[in-house]
């Protein structure tokens, strides 16, 4: 019989323990090795960098320790050698390196020591070096400018200290979290290819020279956290592929460049904690795509915009500016400079509001207003979900979830519980601390809503929902991994007793909440309707604001379509009648539900009480029964201090 020869291993996700037997550098024949996503501890067999075929080795996310084994670095024949999240320790290969043909070599979070050997310079056709995540220090040698295919360098997280030199080919740069304290070498910005370059929290110095404008293709410019100075480059505006643009926390000065407004596909731009003064530019208002804006931590005077993204921001784009002035934010005072009857109009408004008749008149001008805003920004929705298509990002695997949450300590990372499974408190090897909701598998409904959250989620980003920045799905885990939200839930504000929110808060909060509905309903060419709008479901950050969250029910209408129909329904006391009878979903049913989460955050009365219950009423048939002429009849005791109790 023809004998038989092993030419690829692929053992991956199959939770597999142990050590990795040498004898596999038995098996000569064998071009792959795949043994990533197990639980195999102990060293790399130093004879496996010497099997003559291999191509691939591959053995990310194990537990194996040690150093790595010099022979991986002379092996004519390998392409790609991926080691990360491992506990992988020591220095680099500092001998030569003979890996002619190596094209990825991925080393991302291990415990990994020294300094980046100049005989990487060997390695000319590698394209992809990713070495984020460790202790690595000193300078980025010059020998790295060989590498003349290398499009993505990853340096994330370590302690080096300069910047690098010429690397034409190159596409992605991460140094960021670094230590690198001297001025840009001005061959940096001679990558004409670069797509997106972060040197984030360091100490680089000086102005941003004019030529960054060579950076014709870049799309993701991130240079906040360092001490860059003097004043932003008028011809940063020739850039017109950027879409994203944080130059905070440095210390630029001088006025904000009208040619910003050039920027046509800017969707985020972050100016915050400089020196910057004058006024914020009013063509702002013209980009489009402009999702977020913050200009807070100036020196910043005059009228905040009201069109374009001024009209969705909050305070918090604001804040530390005290020549600011505009009616259209909460927090910021008024333009006019006398204004004394603003209170008693204040509490007037306020009276009237409580009232069911005024709570519908004002649902119906908020919804009018949103509507306005949409108007504006007509004509964007389809090339705006082709934009955000192209951002993805990677599964993150059992293991690493389970060394996030310390292997789901319930005592000391359990955030929350509920009928769909838990939230966890994690941190991610990178260091970014997060909330990773663990579905319960057992229920087949679930399981069918994280496919629905995961459609959804897809296409949508928006300053007031709660972004998922990746997931995990296999045989034994559906999990999302979303952004901490220090504060907690609106519900959980509303009602345990040693939180407060006064009315100030809870309008901001709900301005925030419409904003998200507006933009499920009218941001996309395929309307999505949320389904369980509810105090619960809305999370706050640390800045208190608002973001729409859980999205497992959630339907995505046809085109065509106003109305869809569902199995799964909302939570009792926030779906409109309809949804009980037939199951109907329309986005008239998430307006319905959030009047009702508006007029709970008014009285801090669920629409679930006994009493209301019990009398067979609604929350709105209860406020109109229950008011009798005073205000504090149906609204919250605690929503204005005790001198406006009186008055």
């Amino acid at each position: 019989p023809k004998r038989q020869r092993v030419v690829a291993l692929t053992l991956p996700n199959l939770q597999l323990q142990g050590t990795i037997s040498p004898s596999l550098a038995n098996l000569s024949f064998l071009s792959v090795l795949n043994l990533e996503n197990n639980s195999f501890h102990g060293g790399i067999p130093y004879d496996i960098g010497h099997m003559p075929r291999l191509r691939v080795i591959d053995v990310k996310n194990n537990q194996l320790n040690g150093s790595i084994p010099t022979s991986l670095f002379q092996n004519r024949r390998v392409q790609v050698i991926s080691l990360a999240f491992n506990e992988l320790s020591g220095e680099m290969w500092r001998g030569p390196w003979y890996v002619p043909e190596l094209r990825v070599l991925n080393l991302t979070n291990n415990s990994l020591t020294g300094m980046i050997p100049p005989s990487v310079g060997n390695a000319t056709k590698m394209m992809n070096f990713s070495l984020s995540g460790n202790r690595v220090s000193g300078n980025i040698p010059k020998e790295i400018g060989n590498l003349s295919q290398l499009a993505d360098l990853y340096l994330t997280d370590n302690q080096l200290t300069e910047c690098i030199g010429d690397l034409s080919m190159l596409q992605l740069l991460y140094l960021n979290s670094n230590r690198v304290s001297s001025k840009f070498p001005l061959s940096l910005w001679k990558m004409s290819g670069l797509l997106l370059l972060d040197v984030s929290l360091n100490s680089i110095e000086g102005e941003v020279p004019s030529d960054i404008v060579r950076l014709k293709a870049i799309v993701e410019l991130y240079l906040y956290g360092n001490h860059f100075s003097g004043m932003i480059p008028t011809r940063l505006g020739e850039l017109q592929n950027l879409l994203s643009l944080d130059l905070s926390n440095n210390s630029f000065f001088g006025q904000i460049p009208l040619s910003i407004v050039n920027l046509i596909s800017l969707e985020f731009l972050d100016l915050s904690s400089n020196a910057l003064s004058g006024t914020i530019p009013k063509s702002l208002e013209k980009l489009s795509y402009l999702e977020s804006i913050n200009v807070s931590f100036n020196d910043l005077e005059g009228v905040i915009p009201s069109g374009g993204v001024f009209a969705n921001s909050t305070l918090q784009s604001f804040l530390g500016n005290k020549g600011l002035c505009g009616m259209h934010i909460f927090g910021i005072p008024a333009c006019a400079i006398n204004n004394p009857g603003k209170q008693s109009k204040l509490k007037e408004v306020v009276i009237k509001i409580v009232t069911p008749v005024v709570i519908s008149s004002f649902m119906i001008f908020l919804f009018i207003s949103i509507w306005i805003m949409k108007r504006q920004k007509k004509g964007k929705s389809k090339d705006v979900e082709k934009v955000l298509e192209i951002k993805t990002h990677q599964l993150v695997s059992y293991h690493e979830i389970q060394q996030a949450t310390n292997n789901f300590d319930d005592e000391s990372n359990l955030i929350g519980e509920g009928s769909s499974g838990s939230v966890y408190k994690g941190i991610l090897s990178s260091g970014t601390v997060v909330a990773i909701k663990v579905l319960d598998l057992e229920n087949e409904q679930v399981c069918k809503r994280f496919d629905a959250e995961c459609k959804v989620m897809r296409n949508v980003r928006h300053r007031n929902l709660v972004p998922v920045i990746t997931t995990c799905s296999s045989d034994y885990i559906r999990g999302f991994v979303m952004p901490i939200m220090p504060n907690g839930s609106l519900e959980n504000w509303l009602y345990k007793e040693d939180r407060h929110l006064n009315l100030h808060q809870r309008g901001t909060v709900m301005l925030d909440a419409a904003m998200a509905v507006e933009y499920l309903h009218h941001g996309h060419v395929a309307p999505i309707v949320h389904c369980d709008l509810k105090p619960a479901n809305v999370l706050l950050d640390e800045d208190m604001v608002a973001h729409v969250g859980d999205f497992g029910i959630s339907k995505i209408l046809a085109i065509s379509k106003s109305m869809a129909y569902t199995e799964t329904l909302g939570t009792l006391g926030y779906i409109a009648p309809e949804y009980g009878s037939e199951g109907i979903v329309s986005a008239s049913g998430d307006v319905y539900s959030y009047g009702i989460m508006l007029m709970e955050v008014l009285t801090k009365r669920r629409p679930t009480d006994e009493d209301i219950c019990n009398e067979n009423l609604d929350l709105r048939k209860w406020i109109t029964q229950s008011f009798s002429g005073s205000m504090m009849d149906v609204v919250d005791a605690n929503l204005f201090s005790e001198e406006e109790q009186i008055a």
